[in-house]
């Protein structure tokens, strides 16, 4: 199970996206929002050419007499998506046509409000436009009207420092701690505090969401090897970090030195490329941030002797 799936499971539980609005839209209209009606919905729509979408998130709420939909939108992508707000105008335009294709609109109803949110988890923090408006060139005399405004909500997990997140008891904050944490004691300490939030028999199903997530993303990561499919629960996770703090401790002090001198050599291959050819795009530095250490070696061999950056990165 991979990052985006996961992830999935979890927001597909009405507390996760209850906390997720409450802890982090800090919006006046997110006070009105009746959270008990939270209802997810199937999120396949089909477009006109037939193309399905399943990989997203959808839940509405009421909102006074009205619904509100909030449409979220996992990235886990080792680049940051310059366009992103185009891919966001194109789900809602879906989302909307969806709704009046299926009669969920009464006779003659305006659309419902949509809140969209891109939640992401990457290295590198987020600079994308947010608006699809500031995409587009400007172009005067008139034709300005016509340009489409469209803003989606970044959720960008690496910002929030724990100083910010640790004070507050909220599930998603939890998810974004547990992320950025730098140490096991850190993660810990999270740990010990969704065991005790997640207690009742009603959450048994975000429980165990919270465990695939753990077992099946999150600590193979960290402790490569260790044999985790007979974890079942939150209580076992919490036990075995327990037994093997120190192994583990040791684990992540490898991992991070081994990391920084990855990185150290990805930024000599890309200080060596541009002195010999010049600024190199986003796509190719990227490229180079994904090297693995020996390719990273045969590309600063080639460095001196190919005619082109095309060509270092040739098998």
């Amino acid at each position: 199970m991979d990052h985006d799936h996961s992830y999935k499971l979890l927001f597909s539980h009405a507390e996760m996206v209850a906390d997720l609005l409450r802890g982090f839209v800090r919006e006046d209209w997110v006070q009105h929002l009746d959270f008990d009606s939270l209802e997810k919905l199937n999120g396949t729509y089909v477009a006109d050419d037939l193309r399905e979408r399943e990989d997203d998130v959808i839940w509405r709420a009421r909102w006074g007499e009205d619904w509100l939909y909030v449409y979220l939108l996992i990235e886990f992508q080792s680049t940051v998506d310059r366009y992103m707000a185009v891919r966001i105008m194109v789900y809602l335009g879906l989302l909307y046509q969806d709704l009046v294709r299926t009669g969920r609109l009464a006779a003659e109803a305006r659309l419902p409000p949509i809140l969209p949110i891109v939640l992401y988890n990457g290295n590198r923090r987020w600079n994308a436009p947010a608006d699809i408006a500031d995409l587009i060139v400007p172009m005067p005399g008139g034709l300005e009207t016509y340009r489409p405004r469209l803003r989606y909500f970044l959720l960008d997990e690496g910002c929030y420092a724990e100083s910010e997140l640790a004070p507050l008891r909220n599930l998603a904050a939890a998810l974004f701690r547990m992320e950025n944490s730098q140490t096991p004691q850190d993660v810990e300490q999270v740990l010990a505090a969704l065991v005790t939030w997640l207690q009742a028999p009603e959450q048994t199903s975000l429980r165990r969401a919270f465990t695939v997530w753990l077992k099946r993303v999150f600590l193979p990561g960290k402790m490569p090897g260790v044999e985790l499919s007979s974890i079942n629960d939150l209580y076992e996770v919490q036990s075995m970090l327990a037994e093997r703090v120190t192994e583990w401790t040791e684990e992540w002090k490898r991992q991070g030195r081994q990391e920084g001198r990855q990185e150290g050599e990805a930024a000599i291959v890309l200080r060596l490329l541009e002195l010999r050819f010049g600024p190199l795009n986003e796509t190719d530095r990227a490229l180079i941030r994904r090297a693995d250490a020996e390719t990273l070696l045969r590309w600063g061999d080639k460095v001196l002797t190919s005619p082109s950056v095309e060509d270092v990165f040739k098998a």
